[in-house]
C-alpha cells in the first residue's frame, strides 16, 4: 500500500516537474534521469540526518548515499523525496557536493522542493513526497556518494 502511494506521488510529481522545468531555460526540456531518496532524521534541526537513494538513468538503477540534508519539521523521523535530474552525462556524475541552485519550490498541495547543483553541473529538482515537509541544505551543501 505504501509503495503504491509513493509510486503515485512520484508520477504526479514527475508530471508537475516536467511542467515546471519546461519554463526554465537553463535546463534541458526533458529530465535525463530520476532520483528517489529515503531520509532519516534524529532530533530534526540539531541532530543527525542520513539517507540513501536510487538514481534511475538509461534504464538502470544506481544506489547512492546522502549526507548533509535535513528536514525542517521537528518530529519527523523518515521521509521520501523524489526528483528529476538534468545535465547528467554518466551515472558517476551524480556524485559530489550539492548547493542550492535557486529559490525553494512549492507545487500544488503544499509539496515543497529545492533545486540543487553539483560541481559537475548536474542539477536535481528534489521534492518531498509528503505535503508539508521542507528539505533543507546547510551552508556547506550536501553530499551524494555512489555505492
Amino acid at each position: 500500500m505504501r509503495l503504491n502511494r509513493v509510486l503515485l506521488s512520484l508520477a504526479v510529481i514527475t508530471t508537475l516537474l516536467f511542467a515546471v522545468s519546461a519554463g526554465q531555460t537553463a535546463q534541458p526540456l526533458y529530465p535525463i534521469g530520476t532520483v528517489s531518496i529515503e531520509l532519516t532524521t534524529v532530533a530534526a534541526g540539531i541532530g543527525a540526518t542520513w539517507g540513501s537513494g536510487t538514481l534511475r538513468f538509461e534504464g538502470k538503477a544506481y544506489p547512492f548515499s546522502v549526507r548533509g540534508m535535513s528536514l525542517a519539521n521537528v518530529g519527523i523521523a523518515t521521509a521520501t523525496a523524489v526528483g528529476n535530474v538534468y545535465n547528467l552525462n554518466k551515472a558517476s556524475d551524480l556524485a559530489g557536493n550539492y548547493v542550492a541552485a535557486g529559490a525553494g519550490l512549492t507545487l500544488a498541495g503544499g509539496v515543497g522542493g529545492i533545486t540543487m547543483k553539483n560541481q559537475k553541473g548536474v542539477i536535481i529538482n528534489l521534492y518531498t513526497v509528503r505535503a508539508g515537509l521542507q528539505l533543507n541544505i546547510g551552508p556547506e551543501g550536501f553530499t551524494i556518494d555512489m555505492k
